[in-house]
């Protein structure tokens, strides 16, 4: 038996096996012996040809930034839904040993097949092109890096090929190029080692609305020396060559830092607005120079639309939306629930996330700022769990702090948990071990929770990489 669900926004359906809310795994409680990501196979990426080194730059830099960009959509769909059964398999492999339960070579769970992106070619809506030394040694290269700095062998290698990269963002990139080179200043390579332009990145949305943000090493410049750049950057990019770009907003952050946030060094809008916005499944989005927002818009709605199936089992009472970004998530569930509370670390997102839910007339939706790990525990106390609590986690690769685990694990309320992992071979495997086995060493002895389905959904074609979105019950 199947059960069919239909998304309220598009009035879609999607056919989910009802024994992807059945199956179970079994866990129990146990000491926390040490749970380590799994190792990288050798498998986990396409072997490279045996003569690559004897490649055309570009095809090196392809085949470093798109790995799969050999096979067919087809042939790589296959590759990633069984790089994922694999990584599912060590998962329930090492939650055995640690039960101390027999381990069958096989999943006690449903690994559903994966959603495959709508568009593979010219997806990304972000992109950060480096500048660096290139294939003809002029040190105002802006590319992409093959090499790595311990070796000393980095070369800057134009993107214009990448399949992944849309049209819009090679021009703005070379552009960049072009300006930097008539800059009587250097480029930034190395930090201590001078120079001020560094790295551009460009993000665009669907309707082709275009922001860029210039990154700039100061130096020893004073602001009145700044400004004069400042301005030559701007009468380019809207009076010269570069206003065939047709820049909407045009950003420049001085930082002697490799990365930092808006609040350690602020984006200075020099021209245009000061966001670009974007429509997701019927919501609108505000876009901010260092907001998160999905690379992939059209795989984005893919796997809302999944995660929102996944929950129409709790429909109402609460919704946690952990790690919430700009909002993305807890705004497009927010239909569905009663409440919804999103946490998040940087503030500017945080802002943006309260933007779009009045923007969008949401009104059952809240969002925090802070680390979740001081955040969640002080705010469970505080929840009305009877009319139910479910919570959806996206963290970064770094995966959840182990506070976080906890709270959530202790809250006997919460009795589903939807885990999105851009890298669940990684950390995530940390948290996947906190979520379903005791560790009373960190105070982690709540109702374990089990695995009961997972969906991969593919975001970044030609790339190794897919978001696994696993669902957590007890």
């Amino acid at each position: 038996m199947r059960l069919c669900f239909t998304w309220p926004l598009l009035k879609q359906a999607v056919i989910i096996p009802k024994t992807c809310f059945s199956c179970s795994i079994t866990s129990s409680c146990a000491v926390n012996t040490g749970f380590k990501p799994v190792k990288r196979r050798k498998e986990m990426k396409p072997k490279l040809p045996a003569h690559w080194h004897t490649l055309s730059w570009e095809e090196r830099l392809a085949d470093t930034v798109t790995p799969l960009w050999r096979m067919s959509y087809e042939e790589q769909l296959q590759w990633k839904q069984e790089q994922q059964h694999k990584i599912l398999l060590e998962m329930t492999k090492q939650l055995a040993q640690d039960s101390m339960n027999s381990f069958s070579n096989d999943l006690r769970f449903p690994l559903l097949p994966i959603v495959a992106s709508p568009v593979s070619d010219g997806y990304r809506n972000k992109s950060t092109f480096s500048v660096n030394t290139g294939v003809d040694g002029n040190p105002k290269t802006v590319g992409f890096y093959i090499g790595t700095g311990k070796a000393g062998n980095i070369v800057c290698v134009h993107g214009d090929h990448l399949l992944n990269m849309p049209s819009k963002h090679k021009m703005v990139a070379r552009h960049y190029e072009d300006f930097i080179r008539l800059s009587p200043l250097k480029p930034c390579i190395l930090l201590h080692d001078g120079g001020h332009w560094r790295e551009i990145t460009i993000r665009t949305n669907s309707a082709s609305h275009t922001m860029a943000i210039v990154y700039f090493h100061p130096q020893t410049l004073t602001p009145e020396e700044i400004a004069v750049h400042k301005a030559a950057l701007v009468e380019y990019f809207t009076q010269g060559p570069g206003a065939v770009c047709q820049l909407d907003s045009l950003y420049f952050q001085e930082t002697t830092m490799t990365r930092c946030s808006h609040e350690q060094s602020p984006y200075q809008l020099l021209h245009g607005q000061p966001h670009i916005f974007e429509e997701v499944l019927g919501f609108r989005f505000r876009i901010s120079a260092d907001s998160f927002f999905q690379v992939n818009r059209g795989a984005a709605e893919a796997l809302y639309k999944t995660i929102a199936e996944l929950n129409r089992a709790c429909v109402g009472g609460t919704l946690l939306d952990v790690c919430c970004g700009t909002g993305a998530i807890g705004i497009l569930l927010s239909p569905q629930m009663e409440r919804v509370i999103g946490i998040e670390l940087i503030e500017q997102a945080v802002e943006d996330a309260k933007f779009n839910a009045a923007l969008n007339g949401v009104h059952n939706c809240e969002f925090l700022s802070g680390k979740a790990e001081v955040v969640l525990p002080n705010l469970m106390a505080t929840l009305n769990s009877e009319s139910g609590l479910t919570a959806v986690v996206n963290p970064s690769r770094a995966g959840l702090h182990y506070r976080v685990v906890r709270a959530l694990r202790n809250q006997p309320a919460i009795r589903r948990l939807v885990y999105i992992s851009c890298k669940p071979d990684g950390e995530a495997m940390r948290n996947f071990k906190g979520l379903c086995s005791s560790d009373y060493e960190r105070k982690i002895i709540g109702e374990a929770f089990r695995p009961t389905v997972a969906v991969p959904v593919d975001l970044f074609p030609h790339t190794t990489h897919c978001e696994l979105v696993l669902v957590f019950e007890r």
